[in-house]
């Protein structure tokens, strides 16, 4: 954690914050999605994360994935508004993210292949086949592309 959010954090230590946050799903040609391997759980998710100050949702979807994954993305569509989900770090910071996950396409860039500060492994993984998920609102994330992709024939 940098900038903005750890100025925050170094000011209120653990308590619960309510933060903004954007994630995106990437799909090849295959109809997989990508998937990232977090360095703080070993579990898998959405590219995505934090909005720094005077960002958007949709900057902070396109920078993210920049510095999860390698590839610059352009959003398509809004697929979900979540904000009922707290959840609480390995290291204590408790937080209620407020996400819009949107459904992305690839611009630019190719997937890193190296190990990062935020990330062990990208993956596009079957959509029949999710993996242990880092919480709960990426298991729902996950859910709703799957339906999404199901009344949308697979094309996003």
């Amino acid at each position: 954690m940098d900038g903005y959010l750890k100025e925050i954090r170094d000011l209120v230590g653990h308590r619960p914050m309510i933060f903004n946050s954007a994630s995106g799903a990437l799909l090849n040609d295959q109809g997989q999605v990508l998937l990232q391997e977090r360095t703080d759980t070993g579990n898998w998710g959405f590219p995505g994360g934090y909005m720094e100050f005077g960002e958007s949702y949709a900057d902070t979807v396109v920078r993210e994935f920049k510095e999860d994954a390698g590839v610059v993305v352009a959003p398509v569509k809004l697929l979900k508004l979540s904000d009922s989900l707290t959840y609480s770090y390995p290291n204590g910071d408790a937080v209620q993210p407020i996400n819009c996950f949107y459904l992305v396409r690839h611009s630019s860039g190719r997937l890193l292949t190296a190990k990062t500060n935020e990330t062990t492994a990208l993956r596009y993984v079957d959509m029949d086949q999710p993996p242990t998920f880092f919480n709960a609102q990426h298991a729902e994330m996950f859910a709703v592309l799957k339906t999404y992709l199901a009344k949308n024939d697979n094309v996003g």
